[in-house]
């Protein structure tokens, strides 16, 4: 049985991809900052785990509690959608920790381990954000940028050892709690002369016909986790999907 450690489980993709590979029979680490049980199945097969990327000692004892991982999803983030002239540099530096250096932090913890196995698949999860230039999300994007050109170039480095790297990229999903996990992050950074601008995109969003729905990116997960063909690069959602494919 090959066991799978999803960070960023509590909520949206990362829960869906838990509950996912634990549907098809796997052995899950669903890991989040705050542990709560009660949002995935009581099975033997499931263990949910404290973990916060940003901190390495949080990294070292969620791996030593999860024991030998076949796969790693790197799914936990933060998001931030605001204008970039009033977003305090702090800010920016806490999104980056996150979502870059967290991912970067998680790899290099598992490594050595896939490396002497010769065996192990990373997914790392970025954003359609990073297939078409979207408004008021530059910070954001800059940060699942780094990830995108980082894996193109770990994925090379890692061949030799037998080790898979795979990319995915999610739509705009309404459904999930980007922007209500953001709140705090977000305060104050959309005001004039921004707003009516904002209010235009926000606008735009919801008239959108085709978006992303949790279980896109974790089907997406699942086939980039199982996929030999080389293939770096999965566009989740049909939104996403529409991106790439004009990219």
């Amino acid at each position: 049985m090959k066991t799978v450690l999803i960070t960023g489980c509590s909520s949206g993709y990362g829960l869906e991809t838990a509950h996912y590979f634990h549907a098809h029979g796997w052995n899950v680490i669903a890991t989040m900052r705050t542990p709560r049980k009660d949002l995935l199945p009581n099975s033997p097969r499931m263990h949910v785990i404290a973990l916060d990327v940003t901190q390495p000692a949080s990294i070292v004892a969620a791996l030593e509690a999860s024991g030998p991982i076949d796969v790693l999803v790197n799914n936990a983030g933060v998001g931030l959608f605001g204008a970039f002239e009033v977003t305090p540099m702090a800010t920016v530096r806490e999104v980056f920790e996150a979502n870059t250096f967290g991912v970067m932090a998680m790899i290099q913890a598992v490594l050595p381990q896939f490396r002497t196995r010769q065996s192990g698949v990373i997914v790392n999860v970025t954003s359609s954000a990073t297939l078409a230039p979207f408004p008021l999300v530059a910070a954001y994007t800059a940060s699942k940028m780094a990830i995108e050109g980082f894996t193109g170039s770990l994925a090379l480095e890692l061949e030799a050892f037998n080790l898979r790297v795979k990319l995915i990229e999610p739509g705009y999903a309404p459904s999930t709690r980007f922007t209500e996990n953001g709140q705090e992050r977000m305060q104050g950074l959309i005001s004039e002369p921004y707003l009516p601008f904002a209010q235009s995109c926000f606008a735009a969003l919801s008239q959108l016909s085709a978006v992303t729905h949790e279980s896109d990116v974790a089907e997406a997960v699942w086939r980039a986790v199982h996929d030999e063909s080389g293939t770096l690069r999965f566009a989740a959602g049909a939104d996403a999907v529409a991106l790439a494919q004009m990219k």
